[in-house]
């Protein structure tokens, strides 16, 4: 562990040096330099997205920091679309944020520290590591959601997370004490250790997860701690509801798995038991709430909620009857679902921001009536959005709930993986409810719509990529469920 390969940590380094550099050229070109530095962001989001791919290749982990930090397959993996799915939302939301004034410094520095909270949220290997990361992606985002200032929606949107997100804090860093005073460790597989020996009281464990769970939750947006997502996805101007919605949400997932699978594995019995109950509510409220909605973004904001619960099912799907034989599959595939929401996340609010103009938000359904006649391309990329986020073959999205429902049935719970197929029947509904209005009804709006030419090969690869990894899954599943296996040793 003392002679681990400074390598691995190249791409966190750059992207630090990288903010920096940023940094500097924002305060010495001012506004003439606007454009490099959001050419630096891009940049540097998608050579760290690659960099991070060719390490994820190394089966080993890799510890730093007196074992605080670790390097492994899983991580690098999660960094390599996180960082791409912020290069891409960037991309996609430069002609929005021209339009309203946003194209600022200011807009990309926060980005980007947001940006590195995330990837110290990955890889942390401690309680307090992992909080640290929290912290720094998430008082980026409250920041930037309210950047808006003339707007007082974006500020109500930001007032609200930060004062939700102070809570959740509170409850995360309530249940890490409660750990560390019952095992007298911050460190993952110190306390993974020292709870497997079954020596510390129990109900001082069950306090500290339950708070934990909580904290993860929230983060998740997972009911009944979802009360922040549709409010902040609405109220925020729609570049930072993606920035929030998009690789945050990978991250937050593959931060609970570090706390839950990493440090409290020998606790799964206690810890799945209440994440049963977050993901069925999740299902029950987001598929159902979002049928009333009739803005766009509030709608996208409950398919959020229901989302995650699909992820939750294959997180608490992978110990069964004490036995974690099936822990790589049910992990992998919740890994997998994770990416490929976020790759339908991307694409659906590209499309949002691409209908939008000044002083205009196409984010209700009335927006996208007739959206076939004004552009066939960018409304086949919606369906295509719509059907992977319902899981309608042959998107992607069929794939990653198919393997998910497999998990749950192999875990015996049969009756969870039935209840997630009944609800995705209702929001089947709001999705081609968008799809209907794109091809069946006359457009209400025949402006232009105009797009740089990298959004408009942005956009159809991110259709592409969605129609392709669902009919050939097979390379991306197996990346998923080998950086599972190895970082696990399952």
């Amino acid at each position: 562990m003392q002679n681990a390969p400074l390598n691995a940590l190249l791409p966190d380094a750059f992207l630090m040096i990288v903010t920096v550099v940023a940094w500097l050229n924002d305060i010495i070109t001012g506004k003439k330099g606007r454009g490099l530095t959001y050419v630096i962001a891009v940049a540097s989001g998608l050579i760290a997205a690659l960099w991070y791919a060719v390490i994820a290749t190394d089966p080993h982990p890799h510890y730093y920091f007196s074992n605080m930090y670790v390097v492994d397959p899983f991580a690098s993996l999660m960094k390599s679309f996180i960082s791409l799915g912020f290069a891409v939302s960037l991309i996609y939301s430069r002609k929005y944020l021209e339009e309203r004034d946003l194209f600022r410094g200011d807009f990309y520095l926060l980005a980007l520290f947001s940006l590195l909270g995330q990837l110290v949220m990955v890889s942390g290997n401690n309680f307090l590591t992992l909080y640290l990361g929290l912290e720094l992606m998430s008082l980026s985002l409250y920041a930037i959601i309210a950047l808006r200032r003339d707007v007082p929606q974006s500020n109500e949107a930001a007032m609200k997370y930060y004062v939700l997100g102070a809570l959740a804090s509170g409850f995360l860093l309530y249940g890490i004490s409660m750990m560390y005073g019952a095992t007298g460790s911050l460190d993952l597989h110190d306390v993974f250790t020292a709870v497997a020996s079954g020596r510390i009281n129990y109900a001082v464990l069950l306090f500290g997860v339950i708070f934990i769970v909580a904290g993860i939750a929230f983060k998740m947006g997972a009911v009944p701690f979802h009360m922040w997502v549709p409010d902040v996805y609405h109220g925020a101007p729609t570049a930072m509801t993606l920035l929030t919605g998009g690789g945050p949400k990978v991250a937050a997932f593959a931060w609970g798995l570090r706390f839950l699978v990493m440090g409290l594995l020998p606790l799964a019995v206690d810890w799945q038991t209440m994440l049963v109950i977050l993901a069925a509510l999740s299902l029950i409220v987001g598929n159902i709430t979002g049928i009333v909605q009739r803005n766009v973004k509030r709608m996208l904001a409950y398919s959020a909620i229901s989302n995650m619960g699909f992820v939750l099912l294959g997180l608490l799907s992978g110990v069964v009857d004490g036995k974690a034989s099936g822990a790589a599959n049910a992990y992998g595939s919740a890994v997998f679902y994770s990416i490929t929401y976020l790759l339908t996340t991307l694409g659906s609010f590209g499309i949002v921001m691409l209908l939008a103009r000044r002083d205009f938000e196409a984010d209700t359904l009335d927006d996208f009536k007739g959206l076939n006649k004004r552009s066939p391309v960018f409304a086949f990329v919606m369906l295509l959005m719509m059907f992977s986020l319902a899981g309608i073959p042959p998107t992607v999205g069929f794939y990653a709930k198919f393997a998910v429902l497999e998990a749950a049935v192999n875990a015996n719970l049969t009756w969870l993986a039935v209840l997630a197929v009944v609800t995705s029947l209702f929001g089947a509904f709001y999705y081609l409810r968008i799809v209907k209005l794109m091809y069946f009804d006359e457009p209400v709006d025949a402006t232009p719509i105009t797009a740089y030419g990298g959004n408009r090969a942005l956009l159809a690869l991110n259709g592409l990529a969605v129609l392709l990894l669902g009919i050939v899954p097979g390379p991306l599943m197996s990346s998923c469920l080998q950086a599972v296996r190895q970082t696990l040793s399952l």
